[in-house]
C-alpha cells in the first residue's frame, strides 16, 4: 500500500505539543470556498508552478508526447525552474524511515499527518500510524471519512485536531461542498473513543460567526469529556496566495469576524467551561 505525500515540514510548531514533523497528504473530498492550499485537493501528482519570475517564454504549455502521468519530465522546460510535480509516493517504511531520522528533536514532540485530507487514505494511515511508534502521534481531520476508517485510525492516535466549519447542513454543503453529516457521526465516535482532541473552528464573517452556529457548535462539544479546548482560527486574507500555483485564481472575498464577534465567541465557550484559544493571524482550513 502507499501514500500520497504533497509536504513534509520537519520543523511545527502549530500542530501539536512540541516540535513535531508534519505530514500532509494528497487528496480532499471538500471543497472549502475559504481553501488556503488547493495543491492538497487532487489525489494524484499534479505539475503546479511558481507564478515569481516567469518568463512567460510558453515552454510550460507545450503538450506531453502522450497523456500527462505527473512523471515531472516535463519539469526541465522552464528556464527558471518554476515547475515542480506536487505529490509523491511512499511506501509506509520508507516514510517512517524518514520521519524516524528526527527522532532527536521529536522526542519531546511528535508527528502531524495533515491534508489535504488525511483519511482518504485510511488504509495506509493504518499501516504507517503504528510504525511512528514511540512519537505522539496527531491527525488534522475534517472528519470526513467513512465511520469505520475513522475508528481504525483513531486507534494509533493520541490526539485528533478535528474541524467543525459549519453546523447547519445546507449551509455546510454550500460552503465546502458536502454534507456534514458523517463528519458530526465520525465527531460522536471521537466522543466516545477516549482520544483527547482539539476542535478547530475556522472563523469566517458571514459563514459561521453567528450566534446560532456558535450555540449549536457548543451543544455538540460539550458533554465530551476529552475535548482539550476549542481553538478559533480567524480568516486571514493571505488564504489565496496558493490559488496561481495550480492555476486558479482565488475568487471570495471573507472577511475576519469582529474583534468584538471573536471575543463573544471565545467567552461563549469559555463560560461553558471550555477552554477557548484564538490563533491569531491564522489561515483557515
Amino acid at each position: 500500500m502507499r501514500g500520497l505525500i504533497f509536504a513534509i515540514e520537519e520543523m511545527a510548531v502549530h500542530d501539536g505539543p512540541g516540535l513535531r514533523a508534519c505530514i500532509f497528504f494528497k487528496g480532499c473530498p471538500l471543497r472549502c470556498q475559504w481553501c488556503h492550499n488547493p495543491e492538497g485537493w487532487d489525489a494524484h501528482p499534479r505539475r503546479v508552478k511558481s507564478p515569481n519570475g516567469c518568463l512567460h517564454c510558453g515552454r510550460c504549455h507545450l503538450p506531453c508526447e502522450s497523456k500527462c502521468t505527473g512523471c515531472g519530465g516535463c519539469l526541465s522546460r522552464c528556464p527558471r525552474g518554476l515547475l515542480r510535480v506536487s505529490g509523491k509516493y511512499w511506501q509506509p517504511t520508507d516514510l517512517a524511515r524518514r520521519v524516524h531520522r528526527l527522532d532527536p528533536i521529536l522526542m519531546d514532540g511528535g508527528v502531524t499527518v495533515s491534508g489535504g485530507e488525511p483519511l482518504m487514505q485510511a488504509q495506509f494511515l493504518t499501516e504507517l500510524l503504528p510504525l511512528l511508534s514511540p512519537l505522539h502521534r496527531a491527525m488534522e481531520t475534517s472528519g470526513f471519512a467513512p465511520a469505520d476508517d475513522f475508528r481504525q485510525v483513531l486507534d494509533h492516535l493520541e490526539l485528533v485536531y478535528f474541524d467543525l466549519k459549519v453546523m447547519d447542513e445546507e449551509k455546510h454543503k454550500y460552503f465546502t461542498g458536502v454534507s456534514n453529516a458523517p463528519i458530526l457521526n465520525n465527531l460522536s465516535i471521537l466522543k466516545h473513543s477516549g482520544v483527547p482532541f482539539i476542535v478547530r473552528v475556522p472563523f469566517i464573517s458571514g459563514v459561521n460567526d453567528d450566534e446560532a452556529n456558535l450555540l449549536a457548535t457548543l451543544r455538540a462539544v460539550e458533554d465530551a469529556p476529552n475535548l482539550q479546548r476549542v481553538e478559533l482560527l480567524p480568516y486571514n486574507t493571505m488564504a489565496g496566495s496558493k490559488y496561481p500555483l495550480v492555476g486558479l485564481s482565488y475568487p471570495h472575498t471573507f472577511t475576519q469576524p469582529t474583534p468584538d464577534t471573536i471575543t463573544s465567541a471565545q467567552a461563549l465557550f469559555e463560560s461553558h467551561s471550555i477552554p477557548c484559544l484564538v490563533r491569531s493571524q491564522a489561515v483557515a482550513k
